[in-house]
Order: structure tokens, then sequence, then C-alpha cells
């Protein structure tokens, strides 16, 4: 199988070898915790072998909808759903489709999300831009009162059936959400909408691989089949039968902590290629919902190389040295552009002629990394050898999996967000919600 690798060399002058091996014993417990469903937020263990038990049901009817969809010839593609609900089809979409798609027509609808924000412009410039296209969606969540995500569908329905009228509409709406009870369930039922069960063993953040993820990239025209392929390979690669020396799931959870435990506080997930820049929005929900609690974790950030050298590459190379990056790498990108040869040579880039602009790619990532390390920032490097959805696939899976062993290292849940909680209570209060009195009164009286 060939594989997504690790490499964590860059690493070891700011840590010790022996300090990441003494996770190892640990780490196998941890790793045993979650094969086992024994650990903290065992109630939410349901990802862990969710590649190896997709069944050939779900993908197909998955396939199913998307080209009974995609057959009636929709523009636009709408993903109504907020956190992981959006995150990990948008970072999966993203990593492999056209840079400019959206311009293009390459026979599959452009995908578009909502309910991600609470934009009045947003929501406006959307809606406007919906009159004149056929478009489709799918409402993600839960409950189906999430507020960001319900304020979108309200809207977002109302325009729909006005547009189609309510009977059509109903076909071209689907529903990911709870199996038995909440307020999409109920109204999914009652309009018929496609339905589809969000498990309720699987968190948001790790939802990517149920059909909260998998809709919304078949629509987009990627096969889920090696997506899936991907992580399930992945799901074996990372698993208590693999020891620490081949676990790359394992070592990336060691070394991290070990980082951590040497005053790093900040993990900067780098990439080279700006299509993997919504893998690392995902990746910093994952990691800092999972992680941040009870006054610990590494606090996830992410850049754009080469753009975000001309921007936070000064900080990064003498700013404050609590900080390392973990660099995604892609080895092989699907096109070929060479530089040409100039007589004036104004530009002075003469000497470049002839070289692949992923050539310079590499080496300015490779310089970035050694001057960064020369400027006392530990690295890590991920390669993939292709952006494909085989490897995204895989990559997702390794990031998940060592997420939860590192959360045990910790000591935490990282299958809980109780601060997530906060800002609602305070949003509600203000917005005088009913329920909320005591709430409204106590808040306006701070203001």
């Amino acid at each position: 199988m060939d594989k997504i690798k690790l490499n964590y060399e860059k690493a070891l002058g700011f840590v010790s070898e022996e300090k990441v091996l003494s996770f190892k014993e640990d780490l196998q417990k941890h790793n045993e915790a979650l094969q086992n469903k024994t650990g903290k937020g065992n109630d939410f263990l349901g990802w862990v072998n969710l590649p190896s038990s997709i069944s050939e049901e779900m993908i197909s009817k998955v396939e199913a909808t998307a080209a009974q969809l995609k057959g009636k010839n929709i523009d636009i593609f709408v993903v109504v759903g907020i956190g992981g609900s959006y995150l990990g089809a948008k970072a999966v979409i993203d990593a492999l489709s056209d840079s400019f798609a959206a311009l293009k027509d390459n026979g599959n609808p452009l995908v578009l999300f909502a309910g991600q924000n609470i934009s009045e412009d947003y929501l406006y410039e959307l809606r406007e831009l919906l009159k004149n296209k056929e478009y489709a969606m799918a409402v993600i969540s839960k409950s189906g009162t999430t507020t960001e995500p319900a304020l979108a569908f309200r809207l977002l329905k109302q325009d729909i059936e006005e547009k189609y009228g309510k009977e059509e509409a109903a076909q071209r709406i689907v529903a990911v959400t709870d199996a038995e009870r909440g307020a999409l369930k109920t109204l999914a039922t009652e309009e018929g909408y496609e339905t589809f069960v969000i498990p309720d063993d699987v968190g948001g953040r790790y939802s990517v691989l149920t059909p909260v993820g998998l809709i919304a990239i078949a629509v987009a025209g990627f096969s889920i089949r090696e997506f899936i392929q991907g992580a399930k390979d992945m799901e074996v690669a990372t698993g208590v039968d693999v020891a620490f020396e081949d676990n790359i799931a394992a070592q990336y959870a060691a070394v991290r902590n070990a980082l951590y435990q040497d005053g790093k506080l900040i993990e900067i997930l780098v990439n080279y290629n700006p299509k993997l820049h919504y893998v690392a929005e995902w990746w910093k929900q994952l990691y800092g919902e999972s992680e941040g609690k009870e006054g610990k974790g590494i606090f996830p950030a992410s850049v754009d190389f080469t753009s975000d050298l001309h921007s936070m590459g000064q900080y990064i190379q003498e700013g404050e040295r609590k900080l390392f990056e973990t660099v995604i790498t892609v080895n092989n990108p699907d096109r070929e552009v060479r530089v040409p040869s100039d007589e004036a040579n104004l530009d002075s880039l003469n000497f470049l002629a002839g070289k692949r602009v992923d050539e310079v790619n590499k080496m300015a990532e490779l310089g970035t990394m050694l001057a960064h390390v020369d400027g006392g920032v530990p690295n890590m490097l991920i390669e993939l050898p292709k952006l494909n959805e085989y490897f995204i696939g895989q990559l997702l899976y390794f990031f998940e999996r060592a997420c939860g062993l590192s959360g045990y290292v910790l000591d935490v849940n990282p299958f809980d967000q109780p601060g997530v909680e906060a800002y609602k209570k305070n949003m509600f209060a203000l917005l005088e919600k009913p329920g909320f009195e005591e709430e409204t009164k106590k808040i306006k009286e701070r203001l």
C-alpha cells in the first residue's frame, strides 16, 4: 500500500528521540482505548472503525442520490451546515477541484455553502445568485435548531419552494440529521426529503466519512469509494497491531506532545499548495475543539506558503519561540508548467529556464524549513504522493486517529466541546430568546 509519510527528523534537534519514545507505551494503551472504545468520550468513538464499517448499501445510496440531484441539471449544490457539517466536505472538494472551477463548466455542479456564518451580506448575495440558477441543497444538522444553519435553511427553504413549488423543492432537498428525533428529522419526514443519518456515536468534526461529507463530495464529481478506501487503509496502518516505529499517527501524537511539554504551545500547519487551505481549516477545528479544554492544548494555526512568507514569515523566523510547524507537501502535482527562457532576462530568472514550477516551489519549501529550523522552529513533514481522493482519505483519517491519541496523552476528553455553548447562551440572552429571561436580565446589567 502506497501511503502518506511522516518525517520528524527536523524536530529532533529540539526534543530527543528518547523523549519521543517515552510516549510509546502510553500511546499503545491509548490506541487500544480508542480501538476498544474504553477511553474518555467512548460514546463518540464510532469514527474509529468508520472507514471499514461503511456498507455498500450506504455508498450506493449516496451515489444514487448524487446522480438523482445532478440529473436535474443543477448548476449549484448548496450545503447548509456549520463546523464539521461543512468543513470536511469543503476541505476535500477544494483539495481535489480545479482552482478555477467556479469559472469553468466541468459537468459537475458548483458546491457552495451556507449556514457557516450569520453574515447578512453573504446570505443576500447567495440568494440573489440562486434566483437565476438551477440548484439543489443538503441541510446538515443533528438537531435542526443550531442557529446559523437553521437561519440559513429557513431562508433558502422559502426560496426554493417559491422557485420550484413545494413538491419539486422537496425532491431537491437532502436532509442529513438524527435517525429518530429533532426538528430537522421531523421536517424531513413531513416534507418527504431524502434523508441520511448522522450516526449517534460520531461527533461533527469526525464526520467527514459519513453522509455529512460524502453527499457533497459525490455531487461535486469525486469518487467517494476511493476516498473511503484511503481512510480504510489508514485505519489499518494506524491500528493497535502496528508498532510505534511504523505507526505515523502515534509518532505524530508523540512528537507534538513532546514539543508541547518543552514549551511549544502553537502548532502551525503549513502547505505549499493553495488547494490545501481548507484542509488546514478542517484540521484547526479538529485539534482546537478536541484538545483545547481544561486549560490545556496546543493552539492550532495555519499558513499558506509561499504567500504567507511575505506576511507571517518574519514572525515565524524571529518571533516568540513557542511554536512549531507541520508541513504538508504534495510530491507529484497533477499539471506540468516549465519556466521559459527570455532573451532580455530583465527579471534575472533565466537560471530557472527549463525547470518545472514545482521544482521552484519544492526548493522554496526546503529552504524555508531549513531557515525556520535554524531560527528555532521545530518542523515535521507530512508527504502526500498526490492530491487525489485516495490520499486525502488517508490524510484526514490519519489526523483523526492522531488527534484521539494526542487528546488522551493530554488526559482530556477529545470528543466533547463544552466551551462551545458559552457564546450561544450569551447570544440567546442578548436576542431575548424565550426561556432566557433571567440570563437576559443578567447580561444587560453587564453592558
